[in-house]
This record gives C-alpha cells, structure tokens and sequence, in this order.
C-alpha cells in the first residue's frame, strides 16, 4: 500500500527529447518512484525509481528558465519546467525522499532489497517494530508517573502550607492575654524553596521519543523549509535545519492533528480572536512517527481519506503478526513432517526432502531464530516493567483522590473561619 500511493502531484511541463518538444503534465511522487503524465493523452511518458536517481539540480539556459533536471545513474536526464506552486517547493520534496531512500537502501534498489527478504527477516522486522513501539510506550508510562509524583509533591505542599495557615489563625482567634500570642511558625515555610527547586527540576526532565527529517509548510503558506520534527514525551517540536526550534507544542496545547497520507500530516493549535497555528509535515519517516501520535493523541488525531487503508492496517498489527508466524512455524513443521511422509510414499522421497529441509533452512535461519528469542525475552522484560508501573500508578491515582478530598476540605474550613476573622 505504501509503494503505489502518491505523496505529491505537481502541476508541469516536461521536455520530451525525442520530438523536441515541451509536454505539459503532472510530476507524481510515489514513496520509491517519480512519475510525469501527460494531461492530453493520459500517457505515462516517465517513470523511474528513487533509488536510480544520481543528481537533482535547479538550472536555467537561455532558452529554458526556472528548470529542474533529475539525472539518472544511466546518463539520462529529465527536464521539467513551469513547476507549480514554485520549484523550490518541488525540489526540497523530491530531494528530501531521494535522500531517505539512498539512507534507507545504500547500494541498492528498494525492489531489489525486498527481493532477498527472507521470512526469517520479516518476522524480526515486525517484532523489532513492536519493540520499538513497546519501549515509546513504557517511556510515555514513565512519563505519565513522574507527573504523578509531582501531584503529590503539590498536595504535600498544599498541606504544609495548610498547617501553617491552621497555626496563623489560630493565633488571630487567640485572645490578647493568650500568652504564646505573636509567635510565628516558620519551619515549614523554610523548607519552600528546596521543594519549588525539585519540582521545577523535574520539569526539565525529558525524553525524546523519535526525531525525524521533515518539509515544514506553515499554515496556508505555499513554501517549504527542511526542518526536524521531534515527538518528546510532554510535547512536540519543530526545529529547522540548524537545531533551532521553530514551534514547541505542549500536549494541552494541540487541538488536532489530521493524517493526510502515510507521509503527510497536519498539526493545528485553536486561538480565540487571532489566527489558528498551523504547520502541515511531510516526511519519508512519518510512518514511523504517526503511531506515536496516535498513542500520545488518541482523541484529537483523525485520519483522512488517503490515510485510512494504513490506519486499518496499522490497527491489526496481531492479525499481521499471526500470519508471520503461521507461515514461519508452518514452514519449519513441513521441514519436520516432509522426510516422513516421503519415505511412506516410496522412491524418490529422500531427495525431494532434502530439498524442502534446505527451502525451510532459508525461510528462518538459525541465527535469525537466536535473534528472535532475544526480542521476545526484551519484549516480556517490557510487558512485565509496564504491568507493574500501571499498577504503581494505580496505588498513587487512589492516594492522589483521598489527600484531593481531604485538601479540599481543609481549605473549605480555613475559609470559613477567614470569613469568622472578618
């Protein structure tokens, strides 16, 4: 689903060298292939891989102005022209998934990669993947605790600063001739700073999630900045390409983010009275960046048109992941099962069961086995960690409700004889 869909089309016009001529079209991007179409005919006139891409260039002649020329590794170069909205904008996109596509393959095809894809790899990848995504969520977890623990360093606060309130007003209720009159309690409010000094601390403590290469288009603005989108555990971050952070979006602060396409996302942030803050995200690794959104923004994401078929996908990941390992362990139980019922058939048997015992082999090898049992181990190492902070949580959210109650009830009765003061 991923490789056929189309992450940009661009309104142009593209040389046609064998008959010399300009030909007006659309360019289309796929995630590992560059299209032009003709708008008369409907004919594909060009279509060529990422991966065979050798040069990218913004030039002009005197006969061609505002030009972009893709060049490929077989000497054969594109021209196309009158690119809309504007040539840097067609040109920061196409280099920027060139680039992520020579990171991501060096050396190599993405066609011809996926060829030698063993069973054995699949499987790995899809469980590193779900480790992965394990690890953000036990990270967000732990996040989450920590600000429960600062809700309880605020209620201890509240009830030293209460105690105090209680001592204050009960020396303003005491009579003139009470004889310990005029004494002030000043021990808990020495402690103050220590605790404003260990909250505000805790603040600074964060954790990156994933930070990933991007094409940044503020709000309805036509251009586009390379940048970097950084997913933290108590916002998000939009920086350009020197580090220097455009945007920071705190996680109350979002109001929506809208999946346009797998590569493609929107993030707004609501005002009342002035503009809406709005930056629209284009990335090679937006896939790998939108599960986290969808864990930390469950609420406020929505996916549109283009993007449900891989919102479907990604919410069955299990039924993914079954067939993965039916077909794996179904290959190693006809290895087993193979050589046996051979033999019962009668000649010939032997051999045909070797060949499938080595056909087998190459599905899952045995390092490949190794490493699966490592992620598993990993990933109940996880699962464990997870279940018991849940659980911590659990303890400290019943805490949290009773010292709520029993504040507020304190304070209600310290009103109500602030009032009496008065």
């Amino acid at each position: 689903m991923n490789v056929d869909i189309c992450i940009h089309a661009w309104p142009c016009s593209y040389y046609l060298n064998t008959e010399k001529r300009w030909v007006s079209g659309r360019l289309s991007l796929t995630p590992i292939v560059v299209r032009f179409t003709a708008d008369k005919t409907g004919e594909l006139l060009v279509s060529f891989h990422l991966s065979s891409i050798s040069e990218i260039k913004k030039e002009s002649s005197s006969l061609i102005f505002s030009s972009l020329t893709i060049l490929e590794k077989e000497n054969t170069k594109h021209w196309f022209s009158s690119l809309q909205p504007n040539r840097n904008v067609v040109f920061n996109i196409l280099e920027h998934f060139w680039r992520e596509q020579l990171l991501s393959c060096p050396g190599a095809g993405a066609q011809a990669d996926s060829l030698h894809t063993t069973k054995g790899k699949e499987l790995t990848g899809l469980l590193s993947a779900s480790q992965k995504r394990m690890e953000d969520t036990t990270k967000v977890l732990h996040y989450q605790g920590e600000q429960f623990d600062n809700i309880m360093k605020g209620l201890n606060k509240i009830d030293s600063e209460m105690d105090v309130t209680d001592r204050l007003l009960t020396e303003l209720e005491s009579p003139s001739w009470w004889p310990f009159r005029g004494k002030l309690w000043k021990g808990p409010l020495e402690a103050k700073p220590k605790e404003e000094a260990a909250i505000s601390g805790s603040k600074n403590q964060e954790g990156v999630l994933i930070r990933i290469p991007v094409i940044i288009t503020l709000g309805t603005n036509s251009n586009v900045m390379p940048g970097k989108f950084t997913l933290l555990v108590s916002g998000l971050e939009i920086s350009d390409c020197n580090s220097q952070v455009i945007h920071r979006f705190e996680l109350k602060d979002v109001d929506d983010i809208k999946v346009h396409t797998p590569y493609e996302i929107s993030i707004r942030q609501r005002f009342i009275g002035k503009p809406d803050t709005s930056y629209k995200l284009l990335s090679a690794k937006m896939p790998e960046a939108i599960p986290i959104l969808e864990m930390q923004f469950s609420k406020k994401i929505q996916f549109l048109e283009d993007a449900l078929g891989f919102a479907g996908a990604r919410k069955s990941p299990q039924a993914d992941l079954g067939n993965s390992i039916w077909q794996a362990a179904t290959g190693r139980i006809v290895s087993v099962v193979q050589p046996g019922s051979s033999s019962e058939g009668g000649g010939g048997g032997g051999g045909g069961g070797q060949a499938q015992l080595q056909k087998q082999k190459q599905i899952m090898s045995e390092s490949e086995t190794q490493e699966l049992k490592q992620i598993l181990k990993k990933l109940k190492s996880l699962a464990i960690e997870t279940d018991t902070e849940l659980e911590r949580q659990d303890e400290v959210l019943d805490v949290i409700s009773t010292s709520v109650d029993q504040t507020t009830l304190n304070i209600d009765k310290q009103n109500r004889r602030m009032k009496k003061l008065t």
